[in-house]
């Protein structure tokens, strides 16, 4: 038996990043020796086990034969006879594909340490082809390193999108790739990549519709919808944002564009257009309802949150209970949040400030402060308790923001 450290733990090693995780590849050995050795197995038809005491994890040395389309249609084997080259030739890319024995010593059969620093993200093999996830991987890999797609490995993932392998991605898998994208220092990167290969018009096409539609050139410079929708994520990211945030940056302009197959009726404006979209996308990506309520409320509010400053008491009311931020206050710090980095995310606008951010905060306090139980009680009628309580949290901010 013999043990080496394998993939990101060596690539961010030699990159100098923050070392998270380890993971082992276990050459020579079975799955009887490993649990007789006092590691858990993972699972029952997977041949990765947890380390006794660390729990990090320890998978055996093996091969991986294409049986069918999508994530799942593999057949594994791993054997004492499967060798560390032959495990390290079924991962996505050469920088993944990096060891380390136990003296310490490279084994980089790939290439990996001469692309990490050409800044190259490059497929290891043919095999590449067989999985659809490693189009996103590649994608959330650029987002990250802010490498460049070799053209070969490029032009692989076109083919890929061309012979379809790309529509058979798993909706978990899906949403696990593009959220950990968002969540990289540069996720405009990753929509680029995605761009690139035409996978981003398979994957959202509802986002990928956008890019060559115009925006009014007196509130968008940029002028074009993705380029915007680029500069508002890499804003988000840039100031840390939480995932939601990010995500309803991202959609926040669906819409605009339509989809590339359908024309909406006239009489239904870009809000609803909006909302309509975001609960499909969704649904086929099977989004957590925290990143959906708040993609959402972005698309639904951030026009009337940009102006802000100009909004009466009464609109201002109206608006906090439209979002249910007087119940949610902490959700709709995150809508500001969103709706400052579509400010933001245009040229020239990255040091302005937000001002329509402070004076909704102050308006929310004023209006949380208000005693609805105490005038409710008060009531003669419970029929006019709701209305009493409006006019009450109207006069409230009225007063807060006159001061």
């Amino acid at each position: 038996m013999k043990i080496y450290r394998v993939g990101g733990s060596v690539r961010d090693e030699l990159l100098g990043l923050p070392v998270k995780d380890h993971d082992y590849v276990v050459v020579g050995s079975d799955a009887g020796e490993m649990e007789r050795l006092g590691f858990r197995p993972v699972g029952k038809d997977f041949p990765v086990f947890l380390h006794p005491e660390s729990s990090e994890e320890y998978a055996l040395a093996r091969t991986e034969r294409k049986t069918a389309r999508g994530y799942k249609g593999f057949a594994i084997y791993a054997a004492p006879d499967v060798t560390l080259e032959q495990d390290l030739a079924r991962r996505d890319l050469t920088i993944n594909a990096i060891a380390r024995d136990d003296h310490g010593n490279l084994i980089d059969p790939y290439g990996g340490a001469r692309d990490l620093k050409a800044g190259v993200l490059r497929h290891v093999s043919p095999a590449f082809a067989e999985d659809p996830v490693r189009i996103l991987r590649v994608a959330r890999f650029a987002a990250r390193l802010a490498f460049e797609i070799a053209p070969e490995t490029l032009e692989l993932m076109r083919a890929m999108v061309s012979s379809g392998e790309v529509d058979h991605l798993v909706p978990e898998r899906a949403w696990q790739e593009m959220s950990r994208g968002l969540m990289e220092q540069r996720p405009s990167l990753m929509i680029e990549a995605l761009r690139a290969c035409g996978a981003l018009a398979r994957v959202l096409p509802e986002l990928d519709v956008l890019f060559g539609v115009p925006q009014p050139p007196e509130h968008h410079p940029e002028v074009d919808t993705g380029l915007h929708i680029l500069l508002v994520i890499d804003y988000a990211a840039a100031r840390g944002f939480p995932l939601a945030v990010r995500f309803a940056a991202l959609l926040h302009d669906l819409g605009k564009g339509g989809t590339p197959t359908e024309q909406w009726p006239s009489h239904i404006g870009h809000e609803s257009r909006s909302v309509e979209l975001i609960q499909r996308v969704c649904e086929r990506l099977r989004v957590p309802n925290d990143c959906r309520e708040l993609a959402v409320l972005a698309a639904r509010h951030h026009g009337e949150i940009h102006l802000g400053e100009q909004l009466k008491a009464s609109t201002i009311v109206k608006l906090l209970e439209k979002a249910d931020a007087l119940r949610r206050p902490d959700r709709f710090e995150l809508l500001l949040d969103a709706c400052a980095s579509d400010f933001h995310g245009r040229p020239g606008f990255e040091a302005r400030p937000y001002a329509p951010a402070p004076r909704l905060r102050a308006a929310l306090e004023a209006a949380r402060a208000v005693d609805a139980a105490s005038i409710a009680r008060e009531q003669v009628d419970p029929k006019k308790i709701a209305v009493a309580v409006h006019e009450a949290r109207v006069h409230a901010v009225k007063r807060a923001l006159s001061a």
